[in-house]
């Protein structure tokens, strides 16, 4: 019965646009007509709410955009800051992907920039890299265009510029939640709700504070685009024009998020499977969702083609469940409808699905060569607790807070601004009606065409079961990962938003109810307006006032000791020089000085990865030649000990970089329970500081200052003690 309904679904989308947006304007007609009004009096009404809509959402996005540069420029003054200072803000990856965006405007030719990225030897020593492919550096290469384009140059400097966009993208980013609001709820209040928790949950809905050029901050604005198109796009009676738009829009990006961040593959995939879900249950139009899924294989397709044929691409997982979605449409179309194995096959849809998939995937990772980080996969392993490992590698990314579990103090940061508790009511409300709407099509029930505001049926409409689906994936691997709470915690917003401000909703809810004595429409349409105000004056009196003092008071950010490093070894150290160390202060002495490193704070190379472990060794408990054969091999010519490294005391023990390491290297003995680090050497950072030999003999210290010590490695070694 459920597969006949499905069909009948089908069927009743298959009717010509045209002949749906004649009948729209008659049917309005009529109802206009019982309720008094003329058509021209309806057509200025909605066009005065599109308008008002339109220029709030606008307003809210460039609000937002403003209010973080204001609070970039409290933070780090920029404006009164020298140029080494301002990129010494740039901390860890986000000073590598600076320094090509740097590279790209001292170019003689945009041709002449492009190409010495892709063949990139100045940068990692005895490593010839395609940097463009290696760190998606699309984003730079538009940026760079862009400044030179517009002839910027006289105009603003460029870190400006640069950071000006990322910041404007943050405000369509902001934008595009509001419209997805407003779209499922009917009303624009729903889109200020949204924006008003997204701000006040900054710190658990962006990383724009900490790392401005991070792939995420480029992508997730496009992501955020591309869900408000296909929210529109699965909306139920959608005329033709907004449909075509919709699609586009779905079309275009979805490939700029693609091309934007190497990772975006996997946050589709989440998407295809909910839409997945959602197609399983016959609870939308199954032409929209594979018209989606053929989008997917496009940008697929045209990624791999230009991102110099990313292999990782074709063993994506979105790539093996698209192609089995489209296998299985294909033997369900080409099945005669009587037959027991085309009734096994919808029967078995799911299981049919799933398992292609996973084959799929696992022959296209045993034939295609790829590069596949193999760690991603051990990392699982060990955060499922299905192995352990001494890696150093894999222990120090586990240690990392983006990779634990979310802390108790975000949820209490959540509940404190009211978003959980509501988006909690709104999930639940959404989940038993979609519930109900799943068991009516098990017993042949077939979805209403339109879903009127007394039905009290909320879960038949397409885009909200989406939703529902989406939020609830996200939020599992968010509570796996506290870094991917960056992903959920702002479409928590606009669901929450959505929810409180749906005349639909508390309709839904005074179903279930069955209220007598007051009318339920009526209520549902006052509370649908009066909770997302009183949520709103509470929010305006409680975080309006800290959010004023973010903005006036001044941060003091100044590092004079990396200053002094920096300063040092732009006037003292060899033009090529290669300086080893820690690969997070590697990525901002490339940025600030431009001389070659020996590792940089990439994770997605496994050459890379090594490396680093390796150069990690200088923290260690090893001996003076030890350290000294393993920086030699990768040509170094000075040596950079950070203080703070050496001597860190975290808070977790056996977090720190030197504990990993003595775990690596085999020098923790355990006793009654607790552990000891012992070696016959003592730690190389401790005594290469005492100036004795043998340390002395492979070292020469050149530089020092409270927080970093320079030595220069010995080409000829003198054993003189």
């Amino acid at each position: 019965k459920m597969s006949s309904g499905a069909a009948d679904l089908r069927q009743r989308k298959k009717q010509n646009c045209t002949e749906s947006d004649k009948m729209a304007p008659e049917e309005r007609n009529k109802e206009n007509s019982k309720l008094g009004r003329s058509p021209k009096y309806v057509l200025i009404q909605r066009f005065a709410k599109l308008f008002f809509g339109c220029l709030a959402a606008v307003t809210s996005g460039m609000m937002y955009a403003v209010y973080l540069s204001t609070y970039h420029e409290r933070k780090f003054w920029f404006s009164s800051r020298q140029e080494l200072e301002r990129e010494i803000t740039f901390q860890g990856d986000s000073a590598i992907y600076y320094s090509f965006y740097k590279e790209l405007l001292k170019a003689p030719s945009f041709e002449r920039g492009v190409y010495d990225l892709t063949h990139n030897n100045k940068t990692i020593s005895l490593k010839t890299i395609n940097a463009v492919q290696q760190m998606t550096l699309y984003p730079e290469l538009i940026a760079s265009v862009l400044y030179q384009a517009s002839g910027s140059e006289e105009v603003i400097e460029p870190v400006y510029f640069y950071i000006g966009i990322v910041f404007g993208l943050q405000g369509i980013y902001v934008t595009a939640l509001f419209i997805t609001s407003w779209v499922m709820s009917g009303t624009w209040l729903a889109g200020m709700l949204t924006v008003a928790w997204f701000i006040i949950n900054r710190t658990d809905t962006t990383r724009i504070d900490y790392s401005i050029p991070s792939r995420e901050n480029w992508a997730l604005p496009y992501f955020a685009c591309q869900v408000a198109a296909l929210t529109g796009y699965l909306k139920k009676n959608l005329n033709c024009s907004a449909e075509k738009f919709c699609y586009l829009l779905v079309n275009a990006s979805t490939y700029t998020f693609m091309m934007m961040w190497e990772y975006s593959h996997y946050l589709l995939f989440v998407q295809a499977v909910s839409l997945f879900l959602l197609d399983s249950f016959a609870l939308a139009q199954t032409e929209k969702v594979h018209e989606v899924y053929k989008i997917y294989l496009f940008s697929l397709v045209l990624g791999y083609l230009l991102q110099f044929e990313n292999s990782a691409l074709l063993v994506s997982p979105l790539l093996s469940l698209v192609a089995a979605l489209m296998l299985s449409k294909c033997l369900q179309m080409n099945m005669k409808k009587s037959t027991f194995v085309s009734r096994l096959l919808k029967i078995m849809y799911i299981y049919l699905v799933l398992t292609v998939a996973v084959t799929l995937n696992f022959l296209l990772k045993m034939f295609i060569p790829h590069k596949e980080n193999e760690h991603f996969l051990k990392f699982i392993e060990v955060k499922l607790g299905l192995n352990t490992t001494k890696n150093f590698t894999m222990n120090w990314l586990l240690c990392q807070e983006s990779l634990q579990a979310p802390s108790q103090d975000f949820f209490l940061r959540l509940t404190q601004s009211s978003l959980l508790p509501f988006y909690i009511l709104v999930l639940i409300i959404c989940l038993f009606s979609v519930t109900q709407v799943i068991f009516r099509r098990i017993c042949g029930e077939p979805l209403k065409e339109t879903v009127k505001l007394e039905d009290g049926r909320i879960g038949e409409r397409p885009e909200i079961v989406y939703h529902v689906i989406h939020t609830i994936l996200l939020g599992c691997l968010a509570m796996c990962l506290e870094g991917m709470k960056y992903l959920w915690t702002p479409y928590v917003c606009m669901l929450a938003a959505f929810g409180v401000c749906s005349p639909e909703l508390w309709m839904t809810l005074f179903k279930w109810l069955r209220l007598k004595a007051v009318h339920p429409i009526l209520l549902a349409l006052i509370l649908s307006m009066a909770v997302p105000t009183i949520i709103g004056f509470s929010l305006w009196k409680e975080f309006f006032p800290r959010i004023m003092t973010e903005l006036t008071e001044l941060q003091e950010f100044y590092d004079p000791d990396t200053v002094e490093l920096m300063t040092w070894i732009k006037r003292q150290a060899p033009v090529a020089a290669v300086f080893a160390g820690s690969p997070q202060l590697m990525g901002v002495i490339k940025l600030c000085t431009g001389w070659m490193v020996s590792s940089l704070p990439l994770y997605n190379d496994d050459d890379l990865l090594k490396r680093n472990e390796n150069i990690y060794q200088i923290y260690s408990k090893r001996s003076a030649e030890d350290i000294y054969k393993i920086l030699t091999s990768y040509k170094a010519s000075f040596l950079v000990i950070e203080d703070s490294i050496c001597n860190e005391v975290g808070p977790v023990r056996g977090c720190r970089v030197k504990d990993l390491l003595d775990i690596a290297n085999g020098h923790v003995v355990c006793e009654e329970g607790d552990s000891y680090a012992y070696s016959k050497y003592g730690r190389f950072c401790h005594e290469i500081k005492m100036n004795y030999s043998p340390y002395v003999n492979y070292f020469t210290r050149v530089y020092w200052n409270r927080s970093y010590f320079v030595y220069r490695i010995n080409t000829v070694i003198s054993f003189q003690s």
